[in-house]
């Protein structure tokens, strides 16, 4: 008996789908709809099946950007080639993705048992959720929103990648939400941050995800639902994608800070009552 039924994973797609690059928190989310749908959110399966379907937001991120992606490993691929190529910005961007990604795995590597652990309880999400909210509301401020994607360097590239950890570590943050209010910080736009947390995104996820596979379909969730939450997941990211891009060129993060807010000041309300199990 799979721990996640084929209409739960339809539902946990869906949420995936639409808050994995939104500065809101797809884990945080995840965990608050399978609290709501009494699945075990500490479950070692369940933790890996919301690690698997990952991988297909991640898949809309690879279509939607597939020319960017396409030029950037191009010109890593020559720069490898010829020395000349390797003054070229798209291959030393690539260059600082792959560092950028290696702090993020090494700390997902070593606490793994605290994410497992006291870090997926739902008290941890609402308390993320509201303090992310503060960082990313002083970010929005205090940036200059002056620097474009052709400015970004391998400081930026380190110090957006390393924000990473806050998301893993304290589910709730949002890994978009800590890596743009780190790029604002960075006085990037908000258009260059936004692109460069994608960017950073594909390793890291797509690494998470086929790492957790094996719990996921070795324990208690079924291949069926695994497959059915992950193809959800990639139709709905790549709406929220176009939808994102869009809004971010002429909008602040403020209505985001709200929502994060009041999600929750909700959730402790129903942890505080008893309607959800920490």
């Amino acid at each position: 008996m799979s721990a996640i039924s084929i209409g739960q994973a339809v539902v946990l797609g869906v949420v995936e789908g639409v808050t994995e690059f939104l500065p809101v928190s797809s884990t945080g989310h995840l965990k608050i709809a399978e609290g709501l749908m009494d699945i075990p959110v500490d479950d070692r399966s369940v933790v890996a099946f919301t690690a698997v379907i990952q991988v297909g937001a991640i898949a809309a991120v690879l279509l939607y950007f597939s020319r960017d992606i396409v030029r950037y490993l191009t010109a890593w691929g020559r720069g490898l080639a010829d020395r000349e190529q390797r003054y070229h910005h798209d291959y030393r961007f690539t260059w600082w993705v792959i560092c950028a990604t290696i702090p993020v795995v090494l700390v997902g590597l070593a606490a793994k048992p605290l994410i497992e652990g006291p870090l997926a309880s739902l008290w941890v999400v609402a308390a993320s959720l509201i303090v992310g909210s503060g960082l990313m509301w002083a970010a929005d401020r205090a940036g200059r929103h002056k620097r474009g994607e052709d400015d970004t360097g391998f400081r930026d590239a380190m110090l957006v990648g390393c924000a990473q950890i806050l998301a893993l570590l304290f589910p709730g943050f949002s890994r978009s939400g800590a890596t743009i209010s780190t790029g604002l910080l960075l006085d990037l736009d908000r258009l260059a941050a936004t692109r460069l947390s994608f960017f950073l995104g594909i390793p890291s996820l797509t690494g998470a995800g086929l790492y957790e596979l094996k719990d996921a379909t070795g324990g208690g969730v079924g291949a069926v639902p695994l497959a059915v939450g992950t193809v959800v997941s990639f139709a709905v990211a790549y709406a929220s994608i176009a939808w994102l891009l869009k809004f971010v060129a002429g909008h602040s993060f403020n209505a985001f800070v709200i929502y994060r807010i009041a999600i929750g000041a909700a959730l402790f309300g129903l942890l505080g009552a008893g309607v959800l199990n920490s």
